[in-house]
């Protein structure tokens, strides 16, 4: 689950990048913390080019809190100076408590008001040592008594990340509705009122994802051999994937991340 470089185009270029599991009180809220930190020296630029989780996350930086939407293509930011992000990759059980509507997020961010987290985790991120810690300590106990008690329906709807983008997730969105016991209606609902994507996209997204480590992490295989172990139906498809989100083909992407 804590990959370092799932979903990161180009890990050579990271600064320092952290995953964090969340504290026990907060598991059922997220998935994972993640911290990104850089000080780099003038004129230098880091270009960070992410192909995201299909999720939404909170997002505390020096400037403020936000929330991130899911997204649809690739995404990219420019590093200067110095700084640092603490995001969490939110479950469904918290983002119902933040936002009444996912989808009005989708390749977007919007302001949240939440000075006492902005603060706390500013503080935490400014001290001496466990920096990192600390901040993940004071992010989760700031949303579990933000969210309250998870009900059931929020639990069952906490099921949806594992069975749609973990690992050995399912292939199809009828796949992942008979794993989750429901009709494929209700996923459609359930995905577009955590998520603000359809069953679909959010599959597709999680075999791009595996699809760029793998081109990126084994330049011997050949991209008809991932496209198939990926379930693609043959490489003309997975490079259509690929052109059509990140804008480069799979052996264009193998030549430049080597």
């Amino acid at each position: 689950m804590f990959d370092r470089s799932r979903g990161v185009l180009f890990p050579s270029r990271l600064p320092a990048f952290h995953r964090l599991a969340p504290p026990q009180t907060a598991e059922d809220l997220v998935q994972w913390f993640w911290i990104p930190e850089w000080n780099l020296d003038p004129g230098v630029v880091s270009r960070q080019t992410v192909v995201s989780y299909p999720a939404v996350n909170l997002v505390v930086e020096p400037h403020g809190v936000s929330l991130v939407g899911a997204t649809t293509r690739m995404s990219e930011r420019i590093l200067r100076g110095s700084g640092w992000a603490v995001g969490a990759l939110l479950r469904p059980a918290a983002v119902r408590t933040l936002t009444a509507d996912a989808s009005s997020l989708v390749d977007t961010e919007q302001p949240l008001s939440a000075p006492a987290l902005h603060d706390q985790v500013g503080a935490a991120m400014g001290s001496a040592s466990n920096w990192r810690e600390e901040a993940v300590d004071v992010f989760a106990r700031w949303l579990s008594a933000r969210v309250g008690e998870v009900s059931s329906v929020a639990r069952h709807a906490n099921m949806m990340p594992e069975v749609l983008i973990g690992e050995g997730g399912a292939n199809t969105p009828a796949e992942a509705a008979a794993r989750l016991a429901v009709s494929l209606r209700t996923l459609q609902r359930m995905t577009h009122r955590y998520i603000g994507l359809p069953p679909a996209a959010i599959i597709r997204r999680r075999r791009l994802q595996d699809a760029a480590q793998l081109v990126r992490e084994q330049p011997n295989v050949s991209l008809a051999t991932i496209a198939a172990d990926l379930g693609y139906t043959d490489h003309a498809h997975l490079t259509s994937d690929f052109s059509s989100v990140l804008g480069f083909t799979p052996s264009g992407y193998r030549s430049e991340s080597s």
